[in-house]
């Protein structure tokens, strides 16, 4: 089969690599049919997560129909339409039993990261009976790729754990596709105010068009300063970092106001500076982690009644065997006006 393959920092190939097999009656194999390309994707090439091989597959996304499975698997036949977990989870331990399977103790971020991902022909699953969903008949599968990550981490890490409410005014630093989906997902729980913050005039457009009550251009402005006028000086109820590099989590550290909250959802490949010399006094919390996609059944649910169309988030489409095109203009999103790419097998 072909698949996309970490070379080491920089570096990436299309290449002919075995097909995966099954290893643990638990694991199933998978045809992609759709997948996409992630911000994480690009923080790997860049050599930010250091505990990813050369040689691997990358991506942690996607839809397909099962090829194989174990001998353990009960959910799932070959034929089956499938949406594919971010995170793997055997559901027995101790931290999938309280739904914190990002650290599952035999699972996790493992796809693209610790075993051969999903920006290939075939990908193999593990703990597939938990790692799975199938897919409503007549759902929009490019939507549905959507829930594989970016969705359930805006809402888990950046809405649930930034503790968003109603009337709330919080401020999301990023309007990529994590960002835009803290901002679809926010909706859920009426915040009274959502400001968008980031460098991109056409992103910020678009961040109206998703729900953003207020934009703010970086660059054309200062955010901290328009953000105090914006509150009286009180600051945001919550930020939410959702970019990755420090200064961007320096912003969140001057906006929140006394009581608020700084969810972090973007990956650090780099140290930042916390404030604490300033922060220590005004009561606040800051949470950050990786997603749980405890959420993806009330997601699936949403999508059905049409409540979320995450697939709006998609503005290019590419062959797999395209994919390194693909790398090219998700890599300049800005220049290319790109949110989200689908790669159909």
């Amino acid at each position: 089969m072909k698949a996309l393959v970490y070379q080491g920092p920089g570096q990436k190939a299309w290449i002919d690599k075995d097909m995966p097999e099954i290893q643990k009656p638990t694991d199933v194999i998978v045809k992609i049919t759709k997948t996409t390309i992630c911000g994480t994707d690009l923080h790997i090439l860049k050599g930010d997560v250091p505990t990813v091989d050369a040689g691997r597959t990358l991506g942690h996304e996607g839809v397909g129909i099962v090829e194989a499975v174990g001998s353990a698997v009960g959910n799932f036949k070959p034929g089956d339409a499938v949406l594919i977990s971010c995170v793997t989870s055997c559901g027995k331990c101790a931290n999938c039993k309280r739904q914190l399977y990002a650290h599952c103790t035999d699972g996790g971020w493992v796809l693209g990261h610790l075993i051969d991902g999903t920006q290939a022909e075939y990908v193999r699953i593990p703990h597939g009976d938990n790692s799975l969903y199938l897919i409503p008949e007549g759902a929009d599968e490019e939507a549905l790729v959507m829930l594989s990550d970016i969705m359930p981490t805006g809402l888990e890490i950046g809405v649930q754990y930034g503790n968003v409410k109603p009337g709330d005014t919080i401020a999301i630093i990023g309007a990529g596709p994590v960002g835009m989906s803290v901002l679809l997902t926010a909706q859920f729980y009426s915040p009274g105010r959502i400001v968008m913050i980031d460098m991109d005039p056409a992103r910020l457009e678009l961040a109206k068009q998703f729900g953003a009550t207020d934009t703010i251009q970086v660059g054309a402005e200062d955010p901290v300063a328009r953000i105090l006028e914006m509150t009286g000086g009180l600051g945001v109820d919550v930020a939410i970092e959702a970019v990755g590099v420090p200064a961007t989590f320096d912003i969140c550290q001057k906006i929140v106001s006394a009581g608020g909250n700084i969810a972090n959802v973007g990956v650090h490949g780099t140290p930042v500076q916390l404030h604490l010399e300033e922060l220590w006094i005004k009561n606040i919390n800051i949470s950050m982690g990786l997603v749980s996609t405890n959420t993806t059944p009330m997601l699936l649910k949403t999508l059905n009644t049409g409540k979320v169309n995450p697939g709006k988030l998609v503005t290019h489409r590419f062959k797999l065997d395209e994919i390194l095109e693909a790398y090219e203009v998700f890599g300049n999103a800005a220049r290319e006006k790109a949110m989200k790419v689908i790669l159909n097998a």
